[in-house]
């Protein structure tokens, strides 16, 4: 009786053991660490029009494919992510600051590309926060 508790005591432990293992992989909810530096900047191009449609070029060329045409994580390639590309029209998403969008969009992050190599310009990253902030719901 003894011998038989213990094993199955020993099983279950394994199991969480496993469970808790496991779940450490695949937490989709990592929190992406912004430098408070680049938190607190502010973007030197105004938002209108002509840095929107820019914006919206660049989204076409370099997101769309991820993270979807309005920003909701459903684009033609979000499946073969290691991360979900998450919902960039979500209240959380835009209570972000200017700055960490653009620290986000200028360094990357696990399948997220740096693009301040593909997008080598300042500008032209700030005309995407620009963009960005019209995928409200």
């Amino acid at each position: 009786m003894k011998n038989n508790l213990l094993s199955t005591l020993a099983v279950m432990i394994g199991i969480l053991a496993f469970t808790i293992l496991i779940s450490s992989y695949t937490d989709p909810a990592k929190p992406w660490s912004v430098p408070d530096a680049a938190k607190s900047k502010k973007n030197p191009v105004a938002s209108n029009a002509e840095s929107i449609a820019s914006g919206k070029t660049l989204w076409g060329t370099h997101c769309k494919s991820c993270h979807g045409a309005k920003g909701l994580g459903d684009g033609p390639k979000a499946t073969t992510l290691k991360t979900e590309p998450g919902d960039l029209s979500s209240a959380s998403f835009q209570s972000q600051s200017d700055g960490a969008l653009f620290y986000k969009i200028s360094e990357g992050r696990d399948d997220m590309p740096k693009f301040k190599q593909k997008i080598a310009e300042e500008e032209e990253r700030w005309d995407l926060v620009n963009f960005m902030r019209t995928l409200k719901h």
